[in-house]
């Protein structure tokens, strides 16, 4: 095997790969700025799960891209190696042609690694997307009391997985996504949420946090404090008990359990209920500007 052969065949084709992403990078962004844009920007919100299923689309792209890359990288190469282009590389110092062959280890070893990581890392957002969708979906039997659901909600505390308006109150609704082993009770004392698979603890504080600052920013809109209760949802598991009043931690087959969670001071009027909702329904726009 001529190291003049391998280096030349690798540097075609490295550089035939490099041009390659260059020309799909630019297209895509070409695509994107000249495609249809939605003539109902105002009216698609956003649905149960939005942000991961959007994370698992770009990390499919990535990695529909570095295999396709991996596919011209091969065949190009395949083709200057079997079929060599005379004397051009045969002149070049030796330094030049282990250089090359450093350089595309180098970006070979960054390929593996991110699809790699990749794989991994859309098998675990699947699982949250999925714990999310189930959520959302068992939120939509939550239709009296004038109830709306909003998800993917952003407040100064970060993104709330789900947010349920209604005359009762208001409540968030945030999902904790965790496998479930052959053993799957859950138990809550205080703020830390306990799995029994592995004794695994976790805080919920910041589920709590999230709900009292979206509290402040609903009192500032209506002038009058209001009251946020925190639900926690963790798909799969099996509640075994909670001594916490501060949240209510359920499934996503007993959900419909927080309607039954209220307090008559924490009730809106009609009027607050109909402008908090507005203020949502602005706030997760699928399109807004």
């Amino acid at each position: 095997m001529s190291l003049a052969a391998l280096s030349g065949a690798t540097t075609i084709a490295f550089a035939s790969t490099i041009l390659f992403l260059l020309i799909v990078k630019s297209w895509h962004v070409f695509a994107q700025s000249i495609g249809p844009k939605t003539r109902f920007p105002n009216s698609i919100m956003v649905e149960a799960a939005q942000r991961f299923r959007d994370k698992l689309e770009r990390l499919g792209r990535e990695q529909s891209l570095f295999l396709i890359a991996a596919l011209v990288f091969s065949v190009i190469f395949a083709i200057n190696y079997l079929l060599p282009p005379q004397g051009m590389f045969e002149d070049l110092p030796q330094w030049q042609l282990i250089l090359v062959l450093v350089l595309f280890g180098a970006a070979a070893l960054y390929t593996a690694y991110r699809l790699i990581h990749i794989v991994i890392a859309k098998r675990r957002l699947a699982f949250i997307r999925d714990a999310n969708m189930a959520t959302g979906h068992a939120l939509q039997k939550l239709t009296a009391n004038q109830n709306r659901v909003f998800h993917d909600v952003p407040c100064g505390a970060g993104i709330i997985d789900n947010v349920v308006v209604g005359r009762h109150g208001i409540y968030t609704i945030s999902v904790i996504a965790r496998k479930p082993g052959k053993d799957n009770a859950v138990s809550l004392r205080g703020d830390k949420l306990t799995f029994a698979t592995g004794d695994v603890s976790m805080s919920v504080a910041r589920c709590g946090a999230k709900s009292g600052q979206l509290a402040k920013e609903i009192g500032k809109l209506l002038k009058h404090n209001v009251r946020v209760r925190s639900v926690v949802v963790v798909p799969g598991w099996e509640v075994e008990s909670q001594t916490s009043e501060a949240y209510l931690v359920v499934n996503e087959r007993n959900l419909a359990m927080l309607s039954g969670w209220k307090d008559p001071k924490d009730f809106l009027m009609n009027e607050d209920v109909d402008t908090v909702q507005k203020m949502l329904t602005k706030r997760c726009t699928r399109f807004r500007k």
